[in-house]
């Protein structure tokens, strides 16, 4: 199985890592610093699940010299993703099946408009994980990865991708209702990423302050409400389940956009908190603590002044 990484960060870069380290056929798509450093130093992931090194990997800045692939994961930040779409067309053979691993809900509508419906499968994952240095990934806490059909299907090119998971040092899910899977992860992600960045704090600081605790449960109550109102089955009892995962989490951990907030660089907002806010308007569910955090945080969506 021929795997491409598309957006070779903190997600891409961890999880085609593993895959590599498994013996999967994994190829890199970066740019800059990293692809430099990808080509020259290999990959390195630090993480508490064991460091790894892999001195080579396959990395390249043209999808033409990957060719067509069994599987993309598709890992850029979303506000590349209209860029990267143009790097899909030459990877594409005639049972590609390109996973979105972006956060937000947008990402099957948006890559099924732009190579068919053939070829867009649904996905979502958990992980903590970011570039601490061109070449060098860095992973604090969790790492599972969850994909489907969009229309439930366990597929046989899908159950082989799930195959070439399972040797792999993280938990896969081959899942029968991704559009749920990834509902559930942004109802999550939209209050983590919200809460570490506009408290400038990792989670062990909200998890011990009760106000903050509830302003995060009340985060993920909109957030749910949304969902239900458009018909998303996202489990009921979500805050509970949050704030229970949250207190578990190493104390440290925070969200990729709280770091993109603290390195000055572009922020995923208007697809988190702010997607809360602009479909809960679309729904009429009123959205306050995500609107707080939208709006608090949009000077710094395009990254530092």
């Amino acid at each position: 199985m021929r795997i491409a990484i598309v957006g070779s960060g903190g997600v891409g870069g961890y999880f085609g890592g593993r895959l590599a380290e498994a013996g999967a056929d994994v190829t890199f798509l970066a740019r800059g610093a990293h692809l430099d450093a990808l080509r020259t130093r290999g990959l390195r992931i630090l993480s508490p699940k064991g460091d790894l090194r892999l001195p080579r990997v396959s990395a390249t800045d043209d999808p033409r010299a990957i060719g067509p692939a069994d599987i993309v994961l598709f890992a850029v930040k979303l506000y590349d993703t209209e860029g990267a779409l143009a790097a899909l067309p030459p990877l594409l053979g005639p049972d590609t099946a390109v996973i979105p691993l972006q956060n937000g809900v947008d990402s099957v509508d948006i890559l099924t408009r732009a190579i068919g419906a053939a070829h867009t499968a649904g996905g979502t994952c958990y992980v903590s994980a970011v570039i601490a240095e061109p070449g060098v990934i860095r992973h604090t806490a969790m790492d599972h990865l969850l994909f489907g059909e969009v229309d439930g299907s366990r597929s046989p090119r899908l159950e082989r991708f799930l195959d070439a998971c399972r040797p792999a040092s993280f938990k896969s899910t081959l899942s029968t209702n991704i559009t749920v899977d990834i509902w559930t992860k942004f109802t999550r992600l939209s209050v983590f990423s919200g809460m570490t960045a506009v408290t400038r704090s990792s989670v062990g600081v909200i998890v011990d302050d009760p106000d903050l605790m509830a302003m995060l449960k009340a985060a993920v109550t909109e957030a749910r409400d949304v969902a239900h109102a458009k018909g998303i089955a996202v489990p009921a009892d979500i805050a509970e389940d949050v704030a229970r995962a949250y207190s578990a989490l190493p104390p440290q951990a925070r969200a990729s956009m709280a770091e993109d907030l603290e390195r000055g660089r572009r922020l995923e907002l208007p697809w988190l908190s702010g997607a809360v806010v602009r479909i809960g308007k679309q729904v009429g569910v009123p959205t306050p603590i995500h609107c707080f955090i939208a709006t608090v945080l949009k000077p710094f969506v395009d990254g530092k002044m």
